[in-house]
């Protein structure tokens, strides 16, 4: 199981504001058909194969080039867990919030 943080951050649209293009990004990655959640900043993306979080996520840079952006600036951060089957972004947080350390 792939689980990936992705930020893509447009530049050269001409203003601060990034909210349309993050939209259309999460957009894209949602019609993906991957477990998508967005947070402040950036969106986490379970896939199975990494080739399905890179085109998922090519398909969302793309996106925001369609909307205008001159330039992208994407971030991804990606765990692939082969020793364990079926783990989500929850059981990740759940390994965490069941520890019980001095």
């Amino acid at each position: 199981m792939i689980i990936a943080e992705v930020s893509i951050f447009p530049l050269g649209t001409g203003t601060p504001g990034v909210s349309d293009y993050v939209k259309v990004a999460i957009r894209e990655l949602e019609a993906s058909g991957l477990k998508c959640t967005p947070g402040p900043m950036g969106t986490t993306v379970e896939a199975e194969t990494t080739g399905e979080a890179y085109a998922a996520i090519a398909r969302a840079q793309a996106a925001v080039f369609e909307l205008g952006a001159e330039r992208a600036y994407t971030v991804i951060k990606m765990d692939e867990r082969r020793d364990v089957e079926d783990r989500s972004t929850e059981d990740m947080l759940d390994s965490v919030r069941d520890r019980d350390v001095g």
